[in-house]
């Protein structure tokens, strides 16, 4: 990797935790700078904005995602298990998501759209195979999977990692989430 390319995948990963921890009102060029060992100035040479930064790094972590848990429709509890684990181990991205949703200048991802529209469309088409209940439109489905899955990220305010019942474990929690899609998504229910 050349030196302006590790310059620039360093500012990518500086400006991955500061935007997760402060959002893109509250994030710091400067810190984003120290952080990624490089001058201030050069952020805005490659990326021109803070806000334009913001998006980048929103794209590269959703490419990242889209492109380590792709959405299988023949297996959707499998996915959702798969998509727990990933959040569990990821926080981070669920405070990501979160700020780009309350930003209101904030760009929508290029393939963001593309890939929710994807996704509810091989939901209907399992839901015409029969491999997934009808009961409910292929856009609840989805985003009826992607509540419960993320809801226990430890970074909302009720996720794992506040604890109100110490005896439900993680492996537990994931285990119900399967049971509850698995239950919710029964073919010809």
């Amino acid at each position: 990797m050349g030196g302006a390319e590790a310059t620039r995948t360093r500012i990518l990963d500086a400006a991955y935790a500061e935007f997760a921890a402060y959002g893109v009102a509250g994030a710091r060029v400067d810190r984003i700078a120290q952080l990624a060992e490089c001058n201030k100035n050069l952020i805005y040479v490659y990326f021109e904005s803070k806000e334009n930064l913001f998006a980048t790094v929103l794209s590269r972590t959703l490419a990242t995602v889209y492109g380590d848990l792709p959405f299988p429709t023949d297996d959707i509890p499998e996915f959702a298990g798969r998509l727990f684990d990933f959040v569990m181990a990821n926080p981070q991205i669920i405070r990501l998501l979160a700020w780009s949703t309350l930003n209101e200048n904030t760009r929508f991802p290029p393939g963001r759209m593309e890939t929710h529209v994807n996704n509810v469309r091989q939901i209907g088409e399992a839901q015409s195979a029969g491999d997934v209940t009808a009961a409910y439109p292929p856009e609840f489905v989805l985003m009826a999977v992607l509540a419960l899955v993320t809801a226990w990220s430890p970074a909302l305010p009720f996720g794992l990692s506040v604890e109100p019942n110490p005896k439900v474990t993680q492996a537990e929690m994931r285990a119900s989430v399967v049971r509850a899609i698995t239950a919710m998504l029964g073919a010809g229910s």
